[in-house]
């Protein structure tokens, strides 16, 4: 809910609208951009100012980070500006934070205009270099990480620049073909190239791929995208989860896959060029098949066995229409580029996107003990139907059937829980506490408020064990904070949750637009902005803002050296605590304490992990260095680099299966339908070999055990 306190701000917002209006009466902002640039800017500003949760001051300080912010995300790869633009820029170091508060906009249109003119340049570079071979015994290296080095010095060392991207991008096809005419010789149907014909194939493919990158990247970067880009490293800067979204041609990173048809169930985003998964739909095919990751960078598509597609600089949208099926059951593949570097060919059958495959799920895990496991891939809820899906209501009724099957603990399992409701986190705490409060909920000025379970019943009071990732964010780090604040349970995954302990709101930048004294007037829509407004606090006082929920188990994990936390970000907002709440602690049988230090010592001790951890240590050195480009070494670092991969694959296989049933309450529903008893299956094959889930039923069985002596003693 709006504070009543920042309801003057939207009050403010609308007389300057209305103000600026009545000057402009006649014209409209679409026939002066500045002039509709300008009213975005001063009222973003103003919505900062006064509206955000905890606002930096907009000063010169403040401007010096937008002016980085704004020509990094310009220019990430450091590659198209110069050494020379950079300084040339400095000037505006302290004049964007007066041209938040009125003055004349200037930084923007002189940076916008140069980045577009150094585009076109650097566009001109890529077809002479490409006009040549490339020779592969010259030693040489590339820096892929363009972060780490200075902007070109002068247009001689820019083009040195992408001479070796593009030769590198070169290899890396050159060395697949040599690969694969290797593998194919003396088949029937072989057909032999020559080296110099290979290299030259790779150079057109190469060529080909960048022509679509910089033919997208001309025609969207236009004055509105950049404007766009411009304003969110203003609001980037206050904070990462304070954004601008523009009220037309919203960029093409925002669209993907909605899986409102057939489809593979993902989301795409674009980040600098390429095309990547930016999340898996829960239950859809891509999700199902567990080869397709977050992050991955999609390369090729192939209709079944038709030639691939490069798809490498497409705009997303256009990507979308390739990977969309009109058919179910038709086959897409993907060739697809792993955050580790590694290649992969992914066969994806399209399906009907069905939100019933993302509703909690549970089954029973056989064992030492028989163990309960619950899936839930968000706090859902369905704001449209009062009798529609809720989280809280369908996760009691796993509990329900666990119960019945008479488990002797229960797993829930939040990974990859991104959030969602807070009234069904209170309510789903609520299934396994007494009354009390959940967590607290704080404005600007405002009061902190205890959102309170008030249902002094217990569904649940068995042995509990919740398991989390770096994915685990909001409304999950919630309900692992409670649980773990309450001592209710253990919380075992990766060293931290992702650490988003913040509440957003879209607000309108022309709340003009709806006021009747425009009724005759064409008002444009000037955007709007999802403003950080309030913060999460746990009931013992801390923020899960910023560090997450700590693990009482901690297990090493794969995506651990990759930084994508909320920690990782610079412009987060702070970790801090306000007043512990009162509240009364889970009384036990179980000492958590005891368990928590057993199992760590077996994790400790355990191999498996342990070369895990060795894997993953490696695999951040290798993505932090320069490659080679000659062919030689080229291959060295990359059968290096296969084997290490494959070494890590296997690592991620448990050596025997764990037993995985379902509830017998479910098994009609499940045996409905064929499609049914497929998804079902291959469900259960990936529970049975995770072994994150593996860890956690071992640390649920030592509290089984313990709760057993305790109640014989």
């Amino acid at each position: 809910m709006m504070s009543k306190k920042f309801i003057p701000v939207v009050l403010v917002l609308t007389a300057a609208s209305l103000f600026v209006a009545f000057q402009t009466q006649g014209r409209t902002d679409s026939d002066n951009p500045k002039s509709k640039y300008t009213r975005i800017i001063r009222n973003v500003g103003m919505l900062l100012e006064q509206g955000h949760y905890s606002p930096k001051t907009i000063d010169d300080s403040f401007s010096r980070l937008v002016l980085a912010k704004f020509i990094e995300d310009l220019d990430g790869d450091r590659n198209i500006f110069l050494k020379s633009d950079i300084d040339g820029f400095k000037k505006f170091e302290t004049k964007i934070d007066d041209e938040i508060h009125g003055a004349e906009l200037v930084s923007f249109f002189a940076i916008s205009d140069q980045y577009m003119k150094r585009l076109k340049e650097t566009a001109s570079l890529y077809n002479d270099i490409l006009a040549k071979p490339f020779e592969f015994t010259v030693d040489e290296t590339v820096m892929l990480d363009r972060e780490k080095l200075n902007p070109p010095k002068n247009e001689a060392e820019r083009k040195d620049i992408w001479r070796k991207r593009l030769k590198y991008l070169t290899l890396d096809k050159y060395n697949t073909a040599l690969e694969d005419r290797e593998k194919n010789k003396g088949k029937a149907d072989f057909k032999f190239k020559a080296d110099s014909t290979l290299e030259r194939e790779a150079r057109d493919a190469v060529r080909k791929q960048i022509d679509r990158y910089f033919s997208t990247k001309i025609t969207r970067e236009n004055n509105d995208d950049n404007f766009s880009t411009f304003i969110n490293s203003i609001t980037g800067t206050m904070d990462p989860h304070t954004n601008y979204f523009a009220p037309v041609d919203k960029r093409t990173f925002d669209e993907g896959m909605k899986g409102s048809f057939y489809g593979i169930g993902a989301q795409l985003k674009e980040d600098d060029g390429k095309i990547k998964i930016s999340s898996l739909i829960s239950g859809g095919p891509a999700w199902k098949g567990g080869e397709l990751k977050v992050e991955d960078e999609i390369i090729k598509v192939a209709q079944g066995n038709e030639e691939p597609v490069d798809v490498t600089g497409y705009a997303v949208s256009d990507a979308v229409k390739i990977i969309r099926g009109a058919k179910k059951g038709t086959e897409v593949r993907l060739t697809v580029r792993r955050m580790d570097g590694s290649v992969n060919v992914i066969a994806i059958i399209r399906d009907e996107i069905k939100l019933d495959d993302t509703f909690a799920k549970s089954a029973i895990i056989n064992g030492d003990h028989k163990v309960g496991y619950i899936y839930l891939p968000e706090f859902y809820i369905d704001f449209a139907d009062p009798n529609g899906a809720k989280c809280s209501e369908d996760v009691a009724n796993e509990i329900e059937k666990l119960k019945a099957e008479n488990v002797e603990g229960i797993i829930m399992d939040l990974r990859g829980n991104g959030g969602g409701s807070l009234p069904e986190v209170v309510k789903m705490v609520g299934l396994f506490i007494e009354d009390g409060p959940v967590c607290v909920v704080k404005g600007r000025e405002d009061k902190p408020y205890q959102w309170k379970d008030k249902d002094k019943s217990v569904l649940y009071t068995g042995p509990l064990t919740v398991l989390v990732d770096e994915l685990s964010a909001s409304a999950s780090e919630i309900f692992a904070a409670a649980i773990q604040d309450y001592k209710r349970g253990i919380i075992i995954g990766s060293t931290s949750t992702f650490g988003k302990g913040t509440v957003q709101r879209s607000i309108s930048l022309n709340p003009e637009a709806e006021n009747p004294l425009f009724s005759n007037r064409n008002v444009e829509d000037l955007g709007s902005v999802k403003l950080t407004l309030q913060k999460f606090y746990r009931i013992n006082g801390g923020a899960t803002q910023l560090k997450g929920v700590q693990p009482d188990i901690v297990i090493p994990d794969r995506m651990e050296y990759l930084k994508f936390r909320e920690k990782d970000n610079t412009a987060a907002l702070p970790w801090d605590e306000i007043e512990k709440a009162s509240y009364k602690p889970w009384t036990s049988t179980i000492s958590n304490d005891v368990v928590i230090k057993y199992s760590d010592e077996k994790i400790a001790k355990n191999e498996t992990f342990n070369k895990i951890k060795e894997s993953i240590g490696w695999l951040e050195t290798y993505s932090d260095k320069a490659y080679s480009l000659n062919l030689r070494k080229y291959k060295e670092e990359q059968d290096q680099f296969k084997a290490k991969i494959k070494e890590l694959d296997n690592l991620y296989k448990l050596n025997k299966e764990m037993t995985v049933k379902n509830i017998a309450a479910d098994t009609v529903v499940i045996n409905s339908s064929k499609e049914k008893i497929d998804k079902n299956s291959q469900w259960l094959k990936r529970v049975s070999n995770d072994i994150y889930i593996d860890e956690t039923v071992k640390v649920m069985n030592s509290m089984i055990a313990q709760s057993a002596t305790a109640k014989r003693d």
